[in-house]
């Protein structure tokens, strides 16, 4: 029997005992004791290479009695396969998929190959994963170790560091080890966001008693005395110098210090004891290196294939470098590291042309070609052909930074030019979607060279251009998009009529400079194209756009409404939802239409978690948000603005704060309004979103309004639509109401009239009540004498016929403070009494202190039978109100778990402080 078929005994002392290490021991025992206990723990152990992170993975593995173990271990060569370091987790625990949701296993089993036939997306993989581990840890504790972190594919570090950040009370532990920031590869997420504790070498005392062990005697006290130093206790370092081949070099101290890092020096005495083995003992090693999978089967094959006797692995585990089991295994990962590099470049390519004729092409073709690939010495259509199809399956699991990576790599190995460009354009596409911009526009570069059409300039134009709208929402992305369609205009009318709404739709986040840069040159040039028969839903939606741009408001207002009605059609695909809904809400508040925003506001929001898409999901939540606040409902649009936050942090964005804006200037709490402005403020900067100042500076307003501080409020609402060319919908308008009112009650109402004549340009043509109501509280503002009262009447009906329960109750408002003002007291206590009962019930705390003349009259506490105060919603944390808002809903643990992004356990953990709180026994309770 050969030795690759035979499970050798020899130990992975590679990193040397754990010896001493009394605090990383201590703080294991006690994350394994706290996982017994029912939490959850989370630890990165980093350090530089050599310093010990994997034994002290041992020692958690050997002291986790009665836990299940689950082991990761990231392997450089394999980054460029989506979700290899997640099947390692998880390829054991597919028998619990059956207790995910339906769309949650579909995500999971794509990601793990095991036949979903749609693309998952990497948030419903780690929501999947998830609950995953917590339905594996239901019988008892799992512990997962990932070594060498810093190696695994991009997929499986997102969906895991986004467990780990999640886990609460699963009963799970997962403990990272990783290398040091200055020793990963640039550009490799890492596990950000989660504890950490920095592994250091050796106290002095510990690395002597460890090298006098390895070093034979004597020893040269000066030797020993330098070799400690420059190890800094690195227990690898010191344990290499046994096997130095020339231990003479060191007799006497006289030997040169090493100016080189530990890591380096490390790699360096491999490099050396590689180059002293027999040439096929340095084969077989090279053949482990290039095969990630270190199965004993495939080395074999390879073996045969180069005429290596399968009998010299007993020479590489003899000399301390692998270790032969189920698996071949270095003793290091530096080892596998220092024999592929020290292999000459046509070694490495032969080897890798090798292992690509061993490997099965019916069972593992994606890394078949991964093989080829590296073995190619000159373009190879074949190959590359190949590559394109593994893309095609990473895209189906979800890999999209590999299939990027395969795309890119058939690129370089594809002969015909014309082929080359088209390749070039679908990998730059790819590569955006990975999030990598750069590459993306080197890709793009490639794509538009030589003899390209009109057509291919146009779809180039428009990749570059949604790579500008990714990383800088205003700047250049509305004239590139612009320059897009316009190539396309002539070839493919659909897309170019898509292009012209994305420039309006970026001209929206880009802000009010975006109108001479865009917004009017995609209307007229939008006219000018055919309308598909029948028209699509966007097309209504951009034909009634390019006539608000054009000829103004009123005329657009029937077009727009016919956009409305198809967008609320039972038929809308979830694609064309997902991709325009967010912009027909904020054409449906342009028409004053609150009832179909919130309509499509709701199935925007449905159709995001349905897809778990996360890139929509924070705009969807943010539209549901702003609903909820305009019906009053602050609790409700809090809990929203959170979960926005809770994605962002998940997926590891930044998060939209506008839908938190809202709710704090509403809720009238100064300083998170003001911290809140400023990071929108901030959105200029770092993403070109100049709208950010614009709500930033409305939300001023409507703070300082309800506090009474009304020149502040005057001047943040007439900068947040000063600058408009043409006021856009929402938010620059809602700025006029703001400025009507602080001017008025500055005294200076006339400096308002102007804008008064801008808003009824707008509500007239709108017609809704909602519209009436603002137009008719603004124009009673600004209207002297007994005149203004039938327009405060009017206003008080209409908004009164709305679910606008926050515009309403400043209706009253405002009318009371009218008739205290003429002296009217009776009449004005009872509608200033009426607007500040409304105001405290909807925690609109600004407005109601105002209504009450500068005091706030606190919420009475619930008493019992016995006139003993009981627990109420107050005494829960916001997480525990979700979870009590969502259980009444009618929800599942498991549903509430997938909409907070936490596990169905931890949910349960959280119902059983809420019932000990309220002192309920059951959800029927709530």
């Amino acid at each position: 029997m050969s030795t690759l078929s035979q499970r050798t005994d020899q130990p992975r002392s590679a990193h040397g005992p754990v010896l001493g290490r009394r605090r990383e021991r201590d703080l294991l025992d006690g994350l394994l004791d706290a996982v017994r206990g029912g939490d959850s723990r989370v630890l990165v152990l980093r350090g530089e290479p050599g310093v010990g992170k994997s034994r002290l993975l041992e020692y958690a593995t050997d002291r986790a009695q009665g836990f299940r173990v689950a082991r990761v271990t990231g392997v450089q060569s394999e980054m460029e396969l989506p979700y290899a370091g997640l099947y390692q987790l998880c390829a054991s625990m597919t028998d619990r998929l059956d207790r995910l949701s339906a769309v949650q296993r579909d995500a999971v089993s794509g990601a793990l190959g095991m036949g979903s036939e749609r693309a998952p997306d990497a948030f419903l993989v780690a929501l999947g994963v998830l609950g995953l581990l917590s339905e594996v840890a239901r019988d008892r504790p799992l512990l997962c170790v990932v070594d060498d972190a810093q190696w695994l594919d991009r997929a499986s570090m997102r969906v895991l560091a986004f467990t780990a950040r999640r886990l609460q009370a699963e009963s799970v532990a997962v403990v990272f080890a990783a290398r040091t920031p200055d020793e990963e590869p640039p550009g490799v997420p890492e596990p950000v966001g989660l504890p950490e504790l920095l592994v250091k070498g050796l106290p002095e005392r510990e690395a002597d008693a460890l090298l006098r062990s390895v070093l034979p005697g004597p020893w040269d006290e000066h030797v020993l005395r330098r070799v400690l130093t420059e190890s800094r206790g690195n227990p690898l370092a010191l344990l290499e110098l046994s096997r130095t081949p020339t231990p003479a070099a060191l007799a006497g101290g006289f030997g040169l210090p090493s100016a080189r890092p530990v890591g380096e020096r490390i790699r360096k005495t491999y490099v050396n004891r590689i180059a002293g083995l027999p040439a096929e003992t340095r084969g077989f090693l090279l053949a482990a290196a290039v095969d990630p999978t270190g199965e004993p089967a495939l080395l074999r094959r390879a073996a045969r294939e180069l005429g290596i006797d399968p009998e010299v692995a007993t020479d590489a585990v003899a000399a301390g470098l692998v270790e032969v089991g189920d698996r071949v295994r270095f003793f290091h990962p530096m080892v596998r590291s220092a024999v592929y590099w020290s292999a000459s470049p046509e070694e490495r390519r032969g080897m890798h042309r090798t292992l690509a004729e061993v490997t099965d092409p019916a069972t593992d073709p994606d890394r078949r070609a991964w093989h080829a690939a590296h073995g190619a010495t000159g373009p190879d259509e074949s190959i590359a052909a190949e590559l394109e199809r593994s893309a095609g399956r990473a895209r189906t699991r979800g890999g999209s930074a590999a299939a990027a990576a395969l795309l890119a790599r058939a690129v370089e190995l594809t002969p015909d030019p014309v082929r080359r460009r088209d390749r070039a354009l679908t990998a730059a596409r790819a590569t955006h979607e990975a999030g990598d911009p750069a590459r993306a526009l080197e890709l793009l570069s490639l794509a538009g060279t030589g003899s390209v059409d009109e057509r291919r300039r146009g779809e180039v134009d428009l990749v570059r251009a949604r790579i500008a709208f990714t990383t800088n929402r205003g700047g250049e992305a509305p004239g590139l998009l612009l320059k897009a369609a316009g190539r396309l205009a002539g070839h493919d009318v659909a897309l170019a009529r898509d292009t012209y709404l994305e420039v309006v739709n970026a001209a929206i986040f880009a802000g009010p400079r975006a109108y001479d840069d865009g917004q009017y040159e995609a209307a007229r040039a939008a006219r000018g194209l055919p309308v598909p028969r029948p028209p699509r839903p966007t097309d209504l939606l951009l034909d009634g756009l390019a006539v608000r741009i054009i000829d103004g408001h009123a005329a657009a207002v029937p077009e727009l409404r016919r956009a409305l009605s198809a967008f609320r059609e039972p038929d809308l695909s979830p694609e064309e939802g997902l991709r325009w809904l967010w912009l027909i809400c904020v054409t449906a508040v342009g028409l004053w239409d609150h009832e179909t925003m919130s309509v499509l506001a709701g199935r925007h929001l449905r159709l995001a978690r349905e897809a778990g898409q996360a890139t929509a999901l924070p705009f969807a939540l943010t539209m549901r948000c702003v609903v909820h606040v305009l019906d009053g409902e602050l609790a409700e649009g809090a809990a929203l603005a959170e979960e926005v936050q809770t994605v962002a942090e998940a997926v590891g964005t930044a998060a939209p704060v506008y839908g938190a804006l809202f709710v704090a200037a509403w809720r009238g709490r100064e300083d998170e309004c003001l911290e809140l402005s400023r990071r929108a403020d901030e959105g200029v900067e770092h993403r070109g979103e100049g709208v950010g100042p614009v709500v930033g500076r409305w939300a001023r307003a409507v703070l300082c309004n309800g506090l009474g501080r009304y020149e502040e409020a005057a001047e943040a609402a007439d900068l947040a639509s000063r600058e408009y060319v043409q006021l856009e919908m929402g938010i620059p308008v809602w700025s006029l109401v703001e400025y009507i009112e602080a001017r008025a009650r500055t005294g200076t109402p006339a400096r308002a009239a102007d804008a008064l004549d801008r808003l009824t340009e707008l509500t007239r043509a709108s017609g809704t009540d909602w519209a009436r109501g603002i137009e008719a509280r603004s124009r009673a503002l600004l209207t002297g004498g007994a005149g203004a009262e039938p327009h405060y009447l009017e206003a008080i009906e209409a908004l009164g016929r709305t679910s606008l329960r926050g515009e309403s109750a400043r209706a009253h408002l405002v009318y009371g403070e009218w008739l205290r003002d003429r002296g009217r007291h009776d009449e004005a206590l009872r509608e200033l009494d009426f607007s500040r009962r409304r105001f405290e019930a909807m925690d609109m705390r600004g407005f109601a202190q105002r209504a009450a003349g500068g005091t706030v009259t606190q919420p009475a506490q619930k008493t019992g039978s016995k006139g003993s105060t009981e627990n109420t919603e107050g005494d829960l944390t916001p997480k525990e109100a979700q979870i009590v808002r969502l259980a009444r809903e009618g929800l599942t643990n498991s549903e509430i778990g997938t909409r907070l992004f936490v596990s169905p356990r931890t949910v349960e953990w959280h119902l059983r402080k809420i019932f000990g709180k309220l002192g309920v026994t059951s959800r029927r309770h709530l």
